[in-house]
């Protein structure tokens, strides 16, 4: 491999956001190659990422869709903690959630990767564990479209920022109010009007619970105070972030909702890359674009999340962990879409805090919560 050819392990490659950056590398072969792909248990679709991209490493978990073709199987199969370690591996692009990926994002960090960080959960579970290593010159680089934007604008910049505002689509229910809730299916739910992404992210844009992890992501990125972080709702999705400086001055990132330009630019920072295959802003056809103000008494999950990340210690990562069982209950039918938020609400009422700074605590915390939200709705609901 030479050496401009960048070697990228993505973990997450089956879903949403591994997709996408395989399509930058499949848009940049002189530019990338994937020296390892984590697909998890969609085993048929990621026998189809190794036939075309033929990585010298994989990963998968046993329990899967029950087909692992010879082909994947007399593939070299490792841990993601050993992928992201490979000396060829220069870039991990993270796009798995929960302990699996706060573990192989630590490993890689220590192991002087850059990561190209997509998962929100990792940052919101282990906010002060990462900004320790950030601090100490970690290359942790934002791929969630938001951060990213925050990060370009700030590209550059040597003054003081005054605030950051992050803006949000309002879901799928932006238009409906909480009284209508209660019935709406999960197909209602993952009917996204501006975005494509996987089925809980999409989820939570609904209850706007990512858009509070985008909060506590933008908190520990940039050092920010919470009070100067801020949410508008903007539902054409062109304008990702504003951060204004302490002159009034006021800037913003924009470009159609296509995560394949933050992966684009994470990949290849420090440069901007010319890219034919990815759609222009045509201002003429967005005709306008528009900003509300966010009613949080709208979206519980918002604020309860907020106030649960200001609590520190341990209470983020069982946030997670709730947040991730109340999701899959709704999907599978076991609970309505109002009862989210008084889930997650019942689980953090019940966890006891541990230390924010070990990283056992904070898994612990995540698995504790997750167990507990199922604990909590009976088998029959």
């Amino acid at each position: 491999m030479g050496s401009s050819v960048k070697g990228i392990a993505v973990l997450g490659s089956t879903g949403s956001v591994g997709r996408q950056a395989l399509d930058v590398i499949r848009a940049f072969p002189d530019q990338f190659t994937a020296i390892g792909l984590g697909g998890w248990r969609n085993h048929r679709l990621l026998d189809e990422q190794v036939v075309e991209f033929q990585p010298a490493l994989v990963s998968y978990d046993d329990t899967g869709d029950g087909v692992v073709s010879s082909r994947l199987a007399a593939s070299k199969r490792v841990s993601m903690e050993e992928m992201v370690c490979d000396p060829r591996v220069d870039i991990v692009v993270m796009a798995v959630a929960g302990p699996a990926g706060l573990v192989s994002t630590l490993r890689a960090l220590r192991a002087g990767k850059t990561v190209a960080l997509a998962s929100k959960e990792v940052l919101v579970m282990a906010g002060p564990i990462l900004a320790r290593e950030m601090a100490g010159g970690a290359a942790l680089l934002p791929v969630d479209s938001e951060p990213s934007a925050i990060w370009q604008c700030l590209r550059g910049e040597d003054s003081a920022v005054e605030r950051i505002i992050i803006t949000a689509s309002g879901g799928s229910f932006r238009k409906r109010s909480p009284d209508t809730l209660h019935s709406v299916t999960p197909q209602e739910a993952l009917n996204h009007p501006t975005w494509t992404m996987g089925r809980k992210i999409t989820v939570d844009s609904a209850t706007l619970m990512n858009k509070a992890f985008e909060v506590i992501e933008v908190h520990w990125l940039f050092d920010m105070p919470w009070e100067c972080i801020e949410v508008v709702i903007h539902p054409q999705s062109i304008v990702h972030s504003f951060v204004e400086f302490q002159d009034a001055s006021v800037k913003a990132q924009m470009a159609p909702p296509d995560m394949r330009l933050p992966l684009q630019y994470a990949m290849f920072y420090p440069e901007r890359v010319r890219s034919e295959w990815l759609e222009r802003l045509d201002f003429a056809r967005v005709g306008s674009l528009d900003f509300e103000p966010l009613d949080e008494t709208w979206y519980p999950c918002f604020s309860m999340a907020l106030d649960v990340a200001k609590k520190g210690g341990t209470y983020p990562a069982a946030l997670c962990g709730a947040d991730e069982a109340a999701v899959t209950l709704f999907l599978d039918g076991k609970i309505g879409f109002m009862d989210i938020p008084d889930l997650i609400r019942r689980v953090i009422e019940e966890h006891r805090s541990g230390d924010a700074m070990s990283l056992d605590d904070v898994i612990a915390a995540e698995s504790w919560a997750r167990r507990r939200a199922h604990e909590l709705v009976p088998a029959s609901q």
